[in-house]
This record gives C-alpha cells, structure tokens and sequence, in this order.
C-alpha cells in the first residue's frame, strides 16, 4: 500500500531544493531545525506535511510562505527566486488571527485594502468569498460573536480573497471541536474537487494521519532533529474518500507503521559528531499518562496489544498526544513498537498488575537501565563528595545536541520521572539535582 516513488514533475509552481534552516546559539554552534530539504508543489495537487512536533514543518511552511529566509537552499516561485512575502501565496493559521476589532466583512477585505485592490473590485471579490466559505449572513458580525468554526471560515475567506495560486495551511482543523473540524474539512475538500476555489495547489501542515489521508495527493513525512523528508507517499486513493475502507484504514496503518519504526527514518550526515548517549531528546509525559496507558493495554479490552491507529482513535489521540507517550513507554521497556502496534512487555504488564511501591520500584530501575540521562545522574551523584549535581552544565551538555527547548523539556522529564521513581530530587532554588527528601 505504501507508495514512496517520486514522480518527475515538469514546470512546478513551487520548489524547494536542499534548503536548510538553522539558528545560532550562545554557544558559538547552529541548531539546525530543517535540513536537505525538497519540496516541489504542482497544479491542482493537496500536498501534506506531516511528522511530529519539532520536525520543522511550520518552518518550511514559512519559508513557503516567504516569511523566513533559508539559511541555504534554494526557493523559487514560478521559477523566480522568493526572497520575502510574495504575491500568490495565502495562509490559514491554527489560530482564527483575526482582528478582533473588525467585521467580518472587514477582516475579510483587508487584504485586498493592503493591496490597493480598487473599492468596487475589493467589495466584489469580499463577497464572492464570504459566499464560496458558507458566512452569508455574518457579514456584520464580529469575531467575539461567532463560534470557533465559524472564526476559522473567516480566516479561509480572507486567505482566499486574494486569488492565490498557492493556498498555505497550518494545522487549520486543530483548534476545532471533532465534529466542527470535520465539516469544515469536509467543504473545503468539496469545493476543491468542484473547482471552486481561486487556487492551484493546497500545502498543509497536520499532525491527524487520518486527516492527510483524507484530503492530500502526497504526503511528505518528516523526520525530525533536524526536519528531513523521510519520504514521499503518494495517495490515489478517489475522492470522496471513505475513513472504513480497505485501502483507506491500510494506508493509515502504513504511515502509523513507518512513523512509529525505531530506526531514524532519516539517517544522520556522516560528518556529523555523534552525542553521548544521554544528550538523547525525552518528551516529557507525565507518569500518570504513562500508568495510564499501560493500564489500558493490560485491560480485558487490548490483552496487552492495540493496533496504534485504533488505540489513537477510541482514545481521540492524535500524533502529538499518543506518539510521546508510547514512545516513553518503549524506551523504558515497559512497552514495544512495532508496524504501528504497541505490545506490552512483562515488566510493563507487572507494572500495570502492581501496586504504588512496587510500581516506584519498578520504575527506577528501568529509568537507570533503560534512560542514559537517568543513569548518567545518578552516577554522578553516587560520585560527588555532597551528593549534589548543578544543572546549569548539564543544560549546556545537552543544549550543545539539541535546541534550548528541547533541553529544557529533557530535564523536566527526568526530574519528574525521577522524583515518581525516588531516584533523586531536583531543588529549584539551588538549580541542582540531589538525594535529598527521598524519604
């Protein structure tokens, strides 16, 4: 079912060739977010950007969208190179960003006013495109007034009032309630198949695997640390396109499959010096998600396996919500990944089946064996005279691997493993960890 060929597409309206974003850091080093990058965007095709968070697709989409300069690469738009926000490209953010102020007939029309549109032009095409996204009637009101399906149909009409040939989503579905969601999502594919949209081509970013499947041509995975395409999938699935399928439910379970394989989907560049072993980047799920999930697969419903895609939507998890957690789960031991399913292990189905001590206990030793920052930590401590580790250097160690943020979120996740485990404590006002108050 999985199909990684890439086609040879001729006069494309939008290219990208080996761009790489990267940001300098206080230490002197880059952190490289996107890197080797191709993207090529033709007529009449949705394309979809999908991976997990930190993969860099909000960046590309930016750099589309001429609001970020590569660091190197390539970017033409029609063949001309883009340096800044160019005519013909349009985005629809997660959030409605809506000028709370205005009209909707306002907020729709002021891009058109920006551009010096002429007022009769301006109001002709204001309302063609309130009428084409379903606000008839709403002309008047103000974005306070308006629910949040509602607010998001704005911020399509005023993306597509300006006749863009290329249409820029980002994430536009996710802020919505499911079933708002899925009746906007379910229009704008409508009046795309029709062709009644002034637009030749549809990038999107989206984390719902469901949701790329549904509406794209190709989807474009990524990897992540740094964002690469780790391949190309391209749906032929015919529109409309029905979730309970056959070849619908067997393509999401290939995407689940590759996104979930344990092998970097993208390898590192040869050159690249390789981190300790510790400088690994951890998500940072609660123990009580954790527990959780455990507890449910051990349940009488899974007997220990789930098949990723069902699991993610009878618990209406999408990527970012369910990815983290088994993933956590994996590393520490107490769960396996594989072709998109999650298999408890035997210490994860004791931890389930086990009580709050022997669950701390359990837990503790697979954050030492299974977790370098953990053993590395505790190994530490063992060695200082005082039992006392600062965290500043160790920021630093691991912010030289990764960005601030990840290294950040990285110790928040050990410090708070730890201390449900009681392998040793984090003190905030000495910004240092220890085995103090472990009784």
């Amino acid at each position: 079912m999985l199909n990684t060929t890439t086609s040879t597409v001729t006069a494309p309206l939008f290219a990208l060739t080996n761009v790489r974003q990267a940001y300098p850091k206080p230490s002197g080093q880059e952190y490289v977010v996107l890197d080797g990058v191709d993207l090529t965007l033709t007529n009449g095709e949705i394309v979809g950007l999908l991976g997990r968070s930190g993969s860099g697709k909000s960046t590309l989409l930016r750099v589309v969208a001429g609001l970020v300069r590569p660091t190197a690469g390539d970017v033409r738009h029609n063949g001309a190179p883009v340096d800044g926000p160019t005519d013909g490209i349009a985005m629809v953010f997660q959030t409605f960003a809506l000028f709370p102020w205005m009209t909707v007939w306002e907020n729709v029309m002021a891009g058109l006013k920006a551009k010096g549109v002429p007022t009769k032009e301006a109001e002709a095409r204001t309302e063609e495109a309130i009428d084409l996204i379903g606000l008839s009637g709403f002309e008047s009101a103000y974005p306070k007034e308006l629910s949040g399906g509602m607010r998001q149909r704005v911020g399509f009409a005023r993306a597509l009032v300006v006749h863009p040939e290329i249409l820029l989503m980002d994430e536009p579905f996710s802020a919505l309630d499911v079933l708002t969601a899925e009746t906007l999502r379910t229009d704008l594919l409508d009046l795309w198949m029709e062709q009644r949209l002034p637009i030749q081509s549809i990038l999107m970013v989206t984390h719902n695997i469901e949701e790329a499947v549904l509406m794209c041509d190709r989807i474009l995975v990524f990897s992540s640390n740094p964002g690469r395409v780790a391949a190309e999938i391209r749906v032929t699935l015919p529109h409309p396109r029905n979730r309970l399928e056959p070849d619908f439910r067997a393509l999401v379970d290939d995407i689940y499959a590759l996104m979930t394989a344990r092998k970097p989907l993208s390898a590192a560049s040869p050159d690249a010096k390789r981190p300790p072993a510790y400088a690994e980047p951890l998500a940072h799920v609660s123990t009580n998600l954790l527990a959780g999930l455990l507890e449910t697969l051990a349940s009488p419903a899974y007997h220990g396996k789930a098949d990723l895609p069902h699991l993610a939507a009878a618990l209406q998890h999408e990527i970012d919500d369910l990815f983290p957690i088994a993933e956590a789960l994996h590393q520490l031991g107490f769960a396996e990944m594989e072709e998109g399913d999650i298999r408890l292990t035997e210490p994860g189905r004791l931890f389930a089946e086990s009580g709050v001590e022997d669950r701390k206990r359990l837990f503790a030793e697979h954050l030492v064996l299974r977790v370098p920052l953990a053993a590395h930590i505790h190994a530490a401590l063992k060695r200082a005279a005082n039992h006392r580790l600062p965290a500043g250097p160790l920021h630093a160690a691991l912010a030289a691997h990764m960005s601030d943020g990840y290294a950040d979120e990285t110790l928040r996740a050990i410090t708070s493993w730890a201390r449900y485990a009681e392998l040793f404590t984090y003190d905030d006002e000495s910004e240092s960890f220890g085995f103090e108050d472990l009784e």
